[in-house]
């Protein structure tokens, strides 16, 4: 029988993968010194000794349009379909620091995410959600203090013992000055921001994650798995530095860190880039930090699906990518997962598509095998070599970061970013050539005439009318507060900002419960600190 010709092929990270792999791939390696036990250091094999033979992950879905109101009633269907926890996603004017009524808000109100204003929108958005039982993720970086001490104040009316309060936020924006853009505030009063809200968190809220650092951002702008495993960790590295500089223990604080990792369709290589992300982190933790807690140097990450990879065409194919993106996720040892609904490529999840990418979570959990053993793949003679190699090309990258001074430091020389959109730009030419294969896209396209028998689609369309809506409720909120409180509280903020070692939490939140807006209490903020201005990379 003829043999075929295979051409060599690589990774998406530029490592070059063979069609067979055997013992010589792993001659010399040692298993204690690079897998050890799951539950172990340096935890290649996962956190926790069980992993998920006694419970699945958290399935939590992101969530968030419109109003208070309208994304409170998906998440109460999230809830009701079997949803173990909420992920909220807010508008960009709220991402931003502005309010709805802001010029620079105008036709951005409620359209990516949920429209909070103040406390009050935030009451509306978990109106009969109990906040004690259920886990709450906010996708919300430079603002995220206010949200956080929104979230906080509706737990005290509901009458929640406020230490039991269980979420992350986001917190990272280092990753906006990278890949996203939605920053306010320089670099050094946003680390400063961060490691108050460590502080503040410890002994307020001891159970709440303080910080999801990021690379999922990085890779739907185009980083390749060693760029995202490479520059999240240094990012990691940044925050970590930064408290321990404001007096902070390692250990007070590390054990809340978390981290925010995509799923790609490229399963081996996301399996490999999980477990190299674990094993980096936890020789950083220790040697480089002196950490002891065993917390401390566990790389708990939340994951989900690669939203870049979904297509407009032909949309039911998203499904199929996204199953398959789930399942590297869980064959990672992921902590908690998002699956992207199949039409998100087109416009906001539909309900029955929200629905769908969540029974896509309980498939996995329920009707496969693969929660039956810890760590299927360990020993896997590809998945090992790869996991090696993701480790030392993410390590090198690292490495390049602090030659620079440092992740701030090579942020400000737009290193990252540069490295980041030449891949983008490798990819693009990929696909264009075809050498990338999307299928639906460069291949297996539908002729004219079977694109004219497709039943069509009807998205789901915010109502322009909600910043209208918005702005009347913020009208309403400023007629019937006391602005001699909202000024008092915000002089009271403006002091603590320009007092490098006050914690400025305190009278943010003395502040936003006299029901100061997120852009007022972000323009006091400002007028300390100043805005930043991005440095152009080319």
């Amino acid at each position: 029988m003829e043999e075929r010709e295979h051409k060599p092929r690589t990774t998406e990270s530029g490592l070059g993968i063979r069609p067979v792999y055997g013992p010589a791939d792993l001659d010399g390696w040692d298993p204690a010194e690079r897998l050890g036990e799951p539950g172990s250091y340096p935890y290649t094999r996962g956190i926790h000794p069980t992993m998920y033979t006694g419970r699945p992950w958290t399935m939590r879905q992101y969530a968030g349009f419109g109003t208070a109101a309208e994304s409170n009633a998906r998440y109460r269907q999230l809830i009701a379909h079997g949803g173990h926890g909420l992920s909220v996603a807010f508008d960009l004017p709220t991402q931003m620091g502005h309010d709805s009524d802001a010029p620079l808000a105008h036709g951005e109100v409620g359209k990516v995410g949920v429209a909070v204003d103040s406390v009050e929108d935030m009451r509306l958005l978990f109106d009969g959600i109990p906040l004690d039982r259920v886990s709450t993720s906010m996708t919300i970086n430079a603002p995220a203090a206010l949200l956080l001490l929104m979230y906080e104040l509706v737990g005290e009316e509901q009458g929640v013992v406020v230490g039991q309060l269980t979420g992350t936020i986001q917190n990272d924006v280092l990753k906006e000055y990278i890949a996203r853009g939605t920053y306010i505030f320089p670099p050094g009063p946003s680390l400063r921001l961060t490691s108050d809200i460590f502080r503040y968190c410890r002994t307020a809220i001891p159970r709440w994650n303080t910080i999801s650092i990021s690379g999922y951002h990085m890779a739907e702008a185009g980083a390749s798995p060693a760029q995202e495993v490479a520059f999240t960790l240094s990012n990691g590295i940044a925050y970590v530095r930064a408290a321990v500089a404001a007096g902070m223990a390692v250990d007070d604080f590390a054990p809340r860190l978390s981290f925010f990792f995509v799923a790609r369709t490229t399963l081996l290589e996301e399996v490999a880039k999980f477990r190299a992300a674990r094993r980096i982190w936890a020789r950083v933790m220790r040697d480089d930090f002196g950490a002891r807690n065993p917390k401390s140097l566990m790389l708990r990450f939340h994951t989900q699906t690669a939203g870049v990879q979904l297509t407009a065409q032909q949309p039911e194919v998203n499904l199929a990518r996204v199953t398959v993106q789930g399942l590297a996720a869980v064959l990672g040892g992921t902590q908690s997962l998002h699956t992207n609904s199949y039409d998100e490529a087109i416009a906001l999840p539909g309900a029955k598509a929200a629905r769908l990418a969540l029974r896509t979570q309980q498939v996995l959990a329920h009707e496969t095998d693969v929660t039956a053993t810890v760590d299927p793949f360990a020993g896997s003679y590809v998945v090992e070599s790869l996991t090696d190699g993701l480790e030392e090309a993410a390590v090198a990258l690292m490495g390049r970061v602090e030659d620079l001074g440092g992740a701030v430091a090579a942020i400000e020389r737009g290193f990252q970013k540069g490295e980041i959109e030449r891949n983008a730009y490798r990819i693009a030419q990929e696909t264009e050539s075809g050498e990338r294969v999307v299928v639906g896209v460069n291949r297996y396209r539908l002729a004219e005439e079977e694109l004219a028998e497709e039943e069509p689609y009807v998205p789901l369309r915010v109502d322009p009318a909600i910043e209208t809506l918005q702005r009347e409720r913020l009208a309403a909120l400023r007629a019937h507060r006391s602005a001699r409180d909202v000024d008092s509280a915000l002089t009271a903020l403006r002091a603590a900002a320009a007092t490098p070692t006050a914690n400025v939490l305190p009278p943010m939140k003395e502040a936003l419960r006299a029901r100061a807006t997120v852009g007022e209490v972000c323009g006091a903020l400002r007028e300390v600190w100043g805005s930043h201005v991005p440095t152009e990379t080319f």
